[in-house]
């Protein structure tokens, strides 16, 4: 059908070539750019042979005019970005300059402060309706796959949704005392930040971990889980209508935590910039300088991870429950793909979301989240593509009530 750039060469764009590969009558020629084109040649070399055609390139994606160079060259139907959130709006600006549609798996981030918002690629909307190119935004699992399941429970379940809960659950064990499962520098300033959540029109600050609720996930069990703020809930909070309450919920290990708390009380998950041996360091990077690249976690993890949605809300007048899922397994993922969970659930629904822009499904001028599009082929896809879903209408439910007063 046509052809795919690819920019980055880590964990999650690992198991997007994979996935691209398999679905080779969509993705009749891929290219893989990344400033470390070692990456991609090793990724191509595992790969090649197929029907899928294999390109590697070297691009700096902070670098307008390199990718504006690397897209003319190639010329690609669509660009899937699963390079750092900090290059979001390099990569827009090229596909923008050279007439191609965009897809990524997370929302802009400056790198000098730790904020999740969409402001800034929403206010590309005009751009690429005048462009007539579509900029799908986050199609990865969270983001991604729970906005699509918020948008299959309202279209097939609901007649309005009132409350969402999301629920990310990894009980995955790779074997080291501290490791992050996906980008070191963004997982921990995600963790590191206030919370919020959406309730009654506006939103809820809370403290770091401030809430934790224990639940006990299919085929996984009881987890301790924490409110954080994640991006999703400002789309779904501005894109379901009639929705009153809107919370993510992620789960950590005591181990996990401690480690954390420790490297943060001594100052190495700070962003701020300090001087060292003459040079101006953040604390935050040389942290992941250190710490087990995720992409190496693959060979090691064991367990399954459980990531949904349940939803409340009212259909045919009477109150209604219910609850979709995925539920993954580390090993499986290897076998297929040799990467862990968490970049393949990442991963495969990119591969998607670019598939169903190639082919028009989901082709639309402008800039749009996940939510925004019909559910349906992007939810057959999943059972495709090796992240089925799950269902309950009768699911345990997650304490609606967030007092602090009551709380502590």
């Amino acid at each position: 059908m046509g052809k795919a750039l690819i920019i980055g060469a880590g964990g999650v764009a690992s198991v997007v070539v994979h996935k691209c590969v398999q679905n080779s009558e969509v993705f009749e020629e891929i290219m893989i750019a990344s400033r470390t084109k070692s990456k991609c040649d090793a990724l191509k070399e595992k790969l090649d042979g197929g029907k899928t055609i294999i390109h590697t390139a070297q691009v700096d994606a902070d670098n307008v005019n390199e990718l504006v160079e690397l897209i003319n060259g190639f010329k690609p139907d669509v660009v899937i970005n699963v390079a750092l959130p900090y290059q979001d709006l390099t990569i827009m600006d090229a596909c923008l300059e050279t007439g191609v549609h965009y897809v990524d798996t997370a929302n802009y981030e400056p790198p000098e402060t730790a904020k999740f918002e969409y402001k800034w690629q929403w206010a590309y909307k005009e751009k690429f309706e005048k462009a007539g190119l579509t900029a799908l935004l986050g199609s990865g699992f969270d983001p991604g796959v729970t906005g699509v399941f918020s948008a299959y429970a309202l279209k097939h379940h609901f007649d309005e949704i009132h409350y969402i809960d999301i629920l990310d659950a990894n009980a995955g064990d790779h074997g080291y005392p501290f490791a992050t499962n996906f980008n070191p520098e963004i997982n921990i300033r995600e963790i590191t930040a206030n919370g919020r959540y959406w309730k009654d029109g506006q939103w809820v600050e809370t403290e770091p971990l401030e809430f934790k609720e224990v639940y006990n996930f299919p085929e996984i069990g009881p987890k301790d889980m924490y409110l954080l703020y994640h991006e999703e809930l400002e789309s779904l909070a501005k894109n379901i209508t009639g929705i009153k309450q809107i919370r993510f919920w992620m789960t950590f290990s005591e181990k996990y935590l401690t480690h954390l708390r420790v490297l943060e009380n001594v100052g190495m998950t700070s962003i701020e910039p300090i001087e060292f041996e003459g040079q101006m360091i953040q604390p935050l990077q040389f942290l992941k300088a250190v710490l087990p690249d995720p992409a190496s976690l693959g060979p090691r993890t064991k367990g399954k991870t459980n990531i949904g949605c349940i939803f409340r809300g009212i259909k045919d007048g009477k109150e209604k429950t219910y609850y979709v899922y995925n539920v993954c397994d580390h090993e499986e993922c290897y076998r297929e793909v040799g990467s862990q969970a968490i970049s393949y659930t990442t991963g495969v629904p990119a591969m998607i979301g670019a598939m169903l822009v190639m082919n028009g499904e989901w082709q639309k001028p402008g800039v749009w989240n996940v939510e925004e599009f019909n559910p349906d082929p992007f939810m057959d896809a999943l059972n495709k593509w090796g992240l089925p879903w799950q269902e309950s209408h009768n699911p345990e439910l997650v304490d609606l009530s967030l007092d602090k007063e009551e709380a502590k």
